[in-house]
């Protein structure tokens, strides 16, 4: 549908040359891992991140606090999901071809992308993961918004993507995750409760050797051979059972 502006002065224009135009001058190899860090490698730190995220809020604070992190952790994923369904019909709104197809001086390091370009699939994704982190654990979010701030250099780098086909990106990630998040936790709250209260799956949520944080009732009497009861009284509003007598310490 919209052309967006193709003047080389226009700033958008001028920035994407500018960033592409590193190209230039850098190394060949260069240019490989700054294809690889675009194609495969901020991917897989996110994914790194993650995991560390959810390895560290199952040991801290209270179970209802493992319970509300682990639902959000689910939740960024999904919500990068959704984001990128949203971004399909906006793409062909916009209708805004490649950089490359009406700047044929650039250096397009990436080959095989064709399809339109407004807004990009990878800043979304990507800020959207970061996004919805970094309510989950502030220092971990801002890991993954900055590898998000990565992704979107290297697709204007590598001459597949626009400055505003990236912020546009960055924007729509946003967005989803924050808008639609009191629903999302709506849903996921009792799932990711109910596993907590599993025999086989509490761990997942849960660390066995996490200490009381703040549940008072933690810690308290013994519930068997595995020590601490493992749900403390304040997690019935979570919806897990209080334990039974023979109950062990199940909350890994």
């Amino acid at each position: 549908m919209a052309v967006l502006a193709l003047d080389s002065s226009n700033p958008d224009v001028g920035l994407l040359y500018d960033i592409n135009g590193l190209a230039k001058g850098a190394p060949s190899w260069f240019d490989r891992v700054v294809a690889f860090v675009g194609g495969y490698g901020v991917l897989l730190a996110l994914v790194v991140v993650v995991l560390a995220c959810w390895l560290t809020v199952r040991r801290r604070g209270s179970v209802r606090d493992s319970v509300s992190a682990v639902a959000g952790l689910i939740w960024a994923p999904v919500a990068a999901g959704l984001a990128l369904l949203v971004n399909i019909p906006v793409r062909g709104f916009v209708g805004r071809p490649r950089p490359f197809l009406d700047h044929k001086d650039l250096d397009v390091l990436v080959p095989g992308q064709h399809s339109y370009s407004f807004v990009s699939d990878q800043a979304t994704l990507t800020m959207a993961v970061g996004v919805g982190l970094f309510v989950v654990h502030r220092k971990y979010g801002l890991a993954a918004i900055s590898l998000a701030v990565l992704e979107g250099f290297t697709r204007v780098y590598l001459g597949v993507h626009y400055p505003t086909d990236v912020i546009g990106g960055f924007a729509l990630g946003t967005a989803v995750a924050l808008l639609l998040t009191p629903v999302a936790m709506a849903g996921l709250m009792p799932l990711v409760s109910a596993v907590a209260a599993s025999r086989r799956c509490g761990r997942l949520v849960r660390s066995r050797r996490a200490g009381p944080g703040a549940d008072a009732d933690e810690g308290e009497g013994d519930g068997g051979e595995g020590g601490p009861r493992p749900y403390p009284a304040d997690t019935r509003g979570l919806g897990v059972n209080d334990p039974r007598p023979d109950d062990t310490n199940l909350a890994a």
